[in-house]
């Protein structure tokens, strides 16, 4: 093409009605024109699987984001709005809320109100809600916090627990303090979720776990903590079925001491509350499974009394100390060896009544008045 050019170029014509100077094609060679009509086939090829290939990808882009959301806006009628009144729309608490007229209307708006981003983000609404949920933890009782625990745990075990999330709005209201009305000594067994259990949300329960629901330094700080401080109304000490610690704990010493320090000083510590001259009178797998780990909770709720501080809540009236299994198998949790406030019996009740009215013990005895009994029984004969 160059060679051919060269020898005859072409010649300039007189200017288009464009104004364009146009080449004269009558006197280039044969050769030349069709490697250009060549040269122009190839380049249109390419532009054309440029351009399928770039369709192809958008539409597998499009295929991936899923369906475009679309908004739809009604028409508006001139006629009937020179006949009607402006509709008020109401107004929207904090930073998102906008001068009237400025935004288009939100079709997210029921979705907002649900994670309570209308509700009001500022510090000082949190603050507020925080404080409402505090004077209502410490309004209750402690017999009013530990039904709360068992019905959440019925709620659990059958199939219709109703604990929800929080809101954004409400998690801002637990940054500024806690206020959990109960105190869970549990076990870290993965299969034994405290919350959930007892269908509790965020910030209700205060738990410390660890390996056999065992008492130690850091175990019992924490509890007196959550009562002095927190002001729980129930320390409840959890065991569950099936726990490996409570069962390491009955090996023979010689196995104890072949594990790392802190793990063999720990199922020591468990051992020595056992007793296990009476647990191997016990031939039933699942009855000596249970026992054992009931006899552990005792043991530790049993500590717990020994605790001047906490004893002194308990003798007001402020704290219940309750013990409690959990049967992984069916989510039941059992309540027993109870350490409530001496109550004065009521002379009101008919004998029959007053044989099984609840009767919290200062002690780790039982949870009904053995001398009402008694006296129930004088009577009845």
């Amino acid at each position: 093409r160059a060679a051919a050019a060269a020898d005859s170029p072409p010649a300039l014509v007189a200017p288009s009605i464009e104004g364009c100077a146009m080449p004269d094609m009558s006197s280039t060679s044969p050769a030349a024109v069709a490697a250009l009509a060549v040269s122009s086939i190839a380049l249109g090829g390419v532009l054309a699987l440029l351009a399928y290939v770039a369709s192809g990808r958008g539409a597998q882009e499009s295929a991936s984001r899923g369906p475009r959301r679309s908004v739809k806006f009604a028409a508006v009628d001139d006629e009937d709005d020179d006949n009607e009144e402006p509709a008020k729309k109401p107004k929207r608490s904090g930073s998102l809320r906008r001068a009237e007229g400025q935004l288009a209307p939100n079709p997210f708006a029921d979705t907002e109100e649900c994670l309570g981003i209308n509700c009001g983000f500022s510090m000082e609404e949190a603050r507020l809600l925080a404080e409402e949920g505090h004077a209502a933890a410490k309004n209750k009782t402690p017999p009013e916090v530990l039904s709360d625990l068992q019905k959440g745990n019925a709620r659990f075990w059958t199939g219709s627990a109703v604990r929800v999330d929080k809101t954004p709005f409400q998690r801002r209201a637990l940054i500024s303090k806690q206020y959990p009305s109960v105190a869970i000594l549990g076990c870290s067994d993965s299969r034994v979720p405290t919350e959930i259990v007892f269908d509790q949300g965020l910030g209700d329960m205060f738990v410390i776990r660890v390996a056999g629901n065992c008492l130690g330094t850091t175990t019992s700080a924490s509890l007196q903590y959550a009562v002095h401080h927190l002001k729980v109304k129930v320390v409840m000490v959890l065991g569950h079925e099936g726990c490996g610690a409570v069962k390491a704990a009955q090996l023979p010493p010689d196995a104890i001491n072949k594990e790392p320090a802190c793990l063999g000083g720990l199922l020591n510590g468990l051992r020595e509350g056992l007793n296990l001259e009476r647990l191997n009178k016990v031939r039933d797998a699942k009855a000596h499974d249970r026992e054992a780990v009931v006899t552990n909770v005792k043991r530790q709720v049993e500590s717990l009394t020994s605790d001047e501080c906490i004893m002194s809540k308990v003798g007001s009236g402020e704290l219940l100390i309750v013990g409690a299994f959990y049967e992984i198998s069916s989510g039941i949790v059992d309540f027993f060896h109870e350490v409530s406030e001496e109550l004065e019996p009521n002379t009101n009740l008919s004998p029959i009544s007053r044989t099984l009215e609840r009767r919290p013990s200062r002690g780790v005895l039982t949870r009904f008045n053995s001398r009402i009994a008694a006296e129930s029984d004088e009577e009845a004969s």
